[in-house]
């Protein structure tokens, strides 16, 4: 300290006498030549840090070849870190220097701790996002997003790095803002409902795993039917299948009802809810002759084997009516029931169907004026959207083609060309 004052003494004296400056603008002269020195001096400190200590460890993050290296090469954290040197340079030395100016080294003060917060700042977002990155690397990404979770943080750490900063400003204890901040709530939450929703809700999204990246949502009120590709803290992008991009907000998602598939896509099954409607005229009862003729396809054989032992033990005589009873005086077979027997057979033995640990169900539904649905209710073990398609295609293209060899119709409205043809036949 005293040897400070010694150049404090020699540089007002030299100013005094070889410019003819009175004793009080001296003063002004050496504290202007002093901060002019310490600005170089962190200058030049920041320099060398940049230059050598910044550059040795850039080196050596990527001599390791970690991903924590590479995403915090990434985000500039070293970068970041370094402004810290010029900081506690020009912090130290006006400490010393200007310590008999009170008001020069409260304003440097002022400064200098203002600068270290928003350093403090910046460093704490370049961890967030160095965090976030490797987050995204990691298996667990996939089941719970961290996303909003994150940007949520990072608006907790910046909203309280600008009340530490106005309390360097207003000379205020930071817990005076703190206090304060329970009598301002409900102006808050009026201003800023909209963001404080979005935020709620997104962490309700992250914490009970409703939406992740990845998923299949449908969410008809908003035009949405995609893929999930960000889940930020107040809003959800949705890429729809006609690659447009629907927003949504993060509360609406709360509030509103939507449809996530991500259950079936991890229970590797993709349902197949249709109905093949059969034309009512077409239903009848099969003949004896055509019984024998249906025998002859390889999946019914256990069936109609099964239904002559069932009449059998019923004590009917087979050899007397057989399957196809006269007059209603016996069991008959339907040609529709036999349809529904095959679609049965035809699909336990198909290798795209799941036979065990999901519904297997081929049913007749009420008949309307569209005719007599059997409908088909059963699960693809092939969750992809085009294969899926293909399976579901092929079958019921066989299911169709084959209804007249049942003597069954299905059922449509007239058109122009089966009009034409009743016209030209009668």
């Amino acid at each position: 300290m005293q040897a400070i004052n010694e150049i404090e003494s020699f540089v007002v004296t030299f100013v005094v006498k070889n410019l003819g400056l009175a004793t009080e603008y001296s003063e002004y002269v050496y504290m202007l030549i002093a901060l002019s020195i310490i600005l170089s001096l962190g200058w030049v400190a920041n320099f060398l840090v940049k230059r050598f200590i910044i550059g040795v460890l850039r080196t050596l993050a990527i001599r390791t070849k970690t991903k924590t290296a590479e995403y915090l090469l990434e985000e500039s954290f070293f970068l970041r870190l370094s402004h810290l040197a010029p900081a506690f340079i020009i912090s130290s030395l006006s400490y010393l220097i200007f310590s008999g100016y009170p008001v020069l080294g409260g304003l440097i003060e002022v400064l200098v701790n203002l600068y270290l917060v928003g350093i403090a700042l910046w460093v704490f977002d370049a961890l967030i996002d160095t965090f976030y990155k490797l987050y995204e690397e990691s298996s667990f990404s996939t089941k719970i997003p961290l996303r909003g979770i994150c940007q949520a943080v990072k608006i907790l750490v910046n909203g309280t790095g600008i009340i530490f900063i106005l309390s360097i400003l207003l000379d205020k204890s930071p817990l005076y803002f703190f206090s304060g901040l329970g009598a301002l709530t409900a102006v808050l939450l009026l201003v800023f409902k909209d963001v404080i929703l979005g935020l709620v809700a997104g962490i309700q999204l992250t914490a009970n795993n409703m939406v992740r990246k990845g998923d299949w949502v449908e969410m008809p009120k908003y035009g949405a039917d995609g893929d999930v590709i960000d889940v930020a803290l107040t809003t959800v992008k949705i890429q729809n299948w006609d690659k447009t991009i629907t927003t949504i907000p993060a509360h609406a998602l709360v509030s509103d009802a939507f449809k996530n598939w991500r259950g079936m896509s991890e229970s590797g099954g993709r349902r197949i809810k249709r109905s093949i409607r059969l034309d009512l005229s077409s239903v009848r009862f099969l003949k004896e002759t055509e019984i024998a003729e249906l025998e002859r396809i390889d999946l019914l054989k256990k069936y109609f084997s099964g239904k002559r032992a069932d009449i059998g033990e019923k004590g009917l005589k087979v050899e007397q009516h057989g399957l196809a009873a006269p007059l209603l005086n016996g069991r008959n077979l339907t040609n529709s029931g036999t349809f529904r027997a095959y679609c049965v057979e035809y699909l336990k033995v198909h290798p795209a169907i799941h036979q065990k640990g999901m519904t297997f169900l081929i049913r007749q539904l009420a008949p309307g004026e569209k005719g007599l649905p059997i409908e088909i209710y059963v699960f693809v073990n092939d969750i992809r959207w085009v294969q899926y398609e293909a399976i579901q295609s092929d079958i019921f293209d066989h299911l169709l083609a084959s209804l007249p060899i049942f003597g069954l119709r299905a059922f449509q409205f007239p058109c122009e060309s089966s009009i034409t043809s009743v016209t030209a036949e009668s």
